[in-house]
């Protein structure tokens, strides 16, 4: 088997691994109240992301080294293992953190908002987000770059596949860290991997629907791969403990933004009274400060 057959096996296998703990523990039958309007959402976006905004993030990368840089095509192919990986999550992983950060300003949350649109957490809304807001993210570039520099083979396909398991796992409906953190002899080994990693505990708190529970932080726990970057840049809060409620509260008040809206603002734009899907929109903004932007 190539590298990029044994990512995709194995990619396979923790996507069906999640779903299969989700149903299993019931989390997503009792927990997972999803429209028809977040399914074609979720489907469209992971499709898009799969078939279309990383593919063409690789092709035209490669095409643009191919032409400006032909000279580099395989430049770093004989760096260590450990190399490549640190590089990966500086101009990957580092990145994306800053980009989820910047992504909770007022500009760029369009962009960002129909990931925290979804009223429940499940791997289905891992890649739950506005196509732009893919197609536009530095660390997909950043990767492609790599590619063309030399970074594949089976470091690339095995960063690939650590990093989709920690990310689907901090979004599963079924909260693997939880009974973890029951058991005593396991603390201190939690307290390193929750500082170290996203954790269902530390990224329900980032969907949380407010703060006023002291367990929500929307304003931060931006990590994907690594929760160490909160730590580094101050915006970790570890509480051990999940929201009550995700989602948004405008939504709540005025319903579900049209799954077309969420998907491909700025080109289509709702007519919703308060929404942030329209230029010039405003969107609610609740006197206990629950909007993430606020």
């Amino acid at each position: 088997m190539t590298a990029v057959q044994i990512q995709n096996a194995l990619v396979l296998c923790t996507i069906l691994g999640f779903a299969t703990m989700e149903w299993a523990s019931r989390r997503y039958q009792n927990n997972v109240n999803a429209t028809g309007n977040d399914t074609k959402l979720e489907i469209l976006m992971f499709l898009s992301v799969l078939a279309v905004t990383q593919p063409l993030a690789i092709f035209v990368t490669s095409k643009m080294g191919a032409a400006w840089f032909p000279q580099y095509k395989g430049a770093l192919a004989d760096l260590p293992w450990w190399g490549m990986v640190g590089i990966l999550l500086l101009l990957d992983d580092m990145t994306q953190y800053w980009w989820h950060r910047l992504s909770h300003t007022s500009f760029l949350w369009p962009l960002h908002r129909a990931h925290h649109s979804a009223e429940y957490m499940s791997i289905r809304i891992t890649f739950r987000n506005n196509f732009f807001y893919y197609l536009m993210m530095p660390g997909l570039w950043f990767a492609g770059a790599l590619l063309f520099l030399g970074f594949g083979g089976l470091v690339y396909a095995g960063y690939i596949v650590v990093k989709l398991l920690v990310i689907l796992g901090a979004h599963c409906a079924w909260r693997w860290d939880e009974p973890l953190y029951r058991i005593r002899a396991l603390h201190p080994l939690m307290w390193v991997l929750e500082r170290t990693i996203s954790t269902p505990a530390t990224h329900w708190a980032h969907h949380a629907i407010t703060n006023a529970d002291g367990v929500g932080h929307y304003k931060g726990n931006f990590g994907n791969l690594l929760f160490l970057w909160d730590i580094i840049f101050g915006s970790a809060h570890i509480t051990r403990r999940y929201p009550e409620q995700v989602g948004l509260v405008d939504d709540q008040l005025f319903g579900q933004e049209r799954w077309y809206h969420q998907m491909l603002f700025p080109l289509l734009q709702s007519q919703r009274e308060h929404t942030a899907l329209k230029f010039g929109g405003r969107i609610y903004q609740d006197p206990q400060d629950r909007s993430p932007t606020a």
